[in-house]
């Protein structure tokens, strides 16, 4: 056999391997979205949410070791147990209150025990094994609520030291106004400005390695409050994946 032949017959195994993956990481998150322990009122939002599409765009796969962090109700949270399977696990980061107790009846429910309850703080984080992803879906914006006063940067410098090198941290929430000012947006329409976010996860560290259209709604004028009825559930959001290198 040449070296030609040989490195032709890699390339080939190379590529059968990587379709097999992909075919494998598909079925997983159709799996996920069909889980029938879903409440109806997740599924109702699907065909907002775009959860196939959202994953996929993730890379979430088999396995992985994944950081939600503010969960919310636990639409992902779900769905994420299920795409990664009994041999991953998700972390479902909440402050003390009803987000936490939300998170916490998910994971004490047997058919998501890959789920746990962490805390966001910097020791809760600390206690964590390398993560494969970390993800946050409509809450980025909370990070930068007045009542909070949290230094953002420092926050993203704390997901990037818990991240494996390579490891992805996905940010898709509400679009503002580009050049809207951050702290006025996050508090008055809990949205924030695309570049914006992309520029402190930047600054961190991350590299920006994708994007998704998928949520965009060039419809939606960016000025009114996200619980707004005139456009509740119709936002245009924006999805970023970001990368830790190496």
């Amino acid at each position: 056999m040449t070296l030609a032949q040989l490195g032709f017959i890699l390339v080939v195994a190379m590529a059968v391997g990587m379709a097999k993956s992909s075919d494998a990481q598909s079925s997983a998150i159709t799996a996920a979205v069909a889980d029938p322990g879903r409440p109806a009122a997740d599924t109702a939002r699907d065909a907002v949410r775009k959860p196939a599409e959202m994953l996929a765009f993730a890379g979430l796969k088999s396995g992985d070791t994944v950081l939600e962090v503010l969960p919310g109700g636990g639409y992902f949270t779900r769905l994420i147990s299920k795409a990664v399977g009994p041999k991953g696990h998700v972390y479902a980061g909440a402050p003390e209150g009803k987000f936490r107790e939300a998170a916490a009846a998910i994971a004490a429910d047997p058919a998501y025990a890959n789920v746990s309850v962490v805390g966001l703080d910097p020791a809760a984080m600390a206690t964590l094994p390398p993560l494969d992803l970390i993800w946050t879906s409509e809450n980025y914006h909370d990070l930068h609520l007045t009542r909070i006063h949290l230094d953002v940067g420092a926050m993203d410098g704390l997901w990037l030291s818990r991240l494996k090198p390579g490891g992805v941290l996905i940010v898709v929430d509400h679009a503002a106004l580009p050049g809207a000012p951050v702290t006025e947006t996050a508090d008055a329409l809990h949205r924030i400005d695309p570049a914006a976010a992309t520029k402190e996860v930047v600054a961190a560290g991350f590299i920006l390695d994708g994007e998704s259209q998928a949520l965009r709604n060039t419809a939606d004028p960016h000025t009114a409050n996200v619980f707004d009825p005139s456009i509740r559930g119709h936002t245009d959001q924006f999805a970023y994946r970001f990368k830790k290198p190496g």
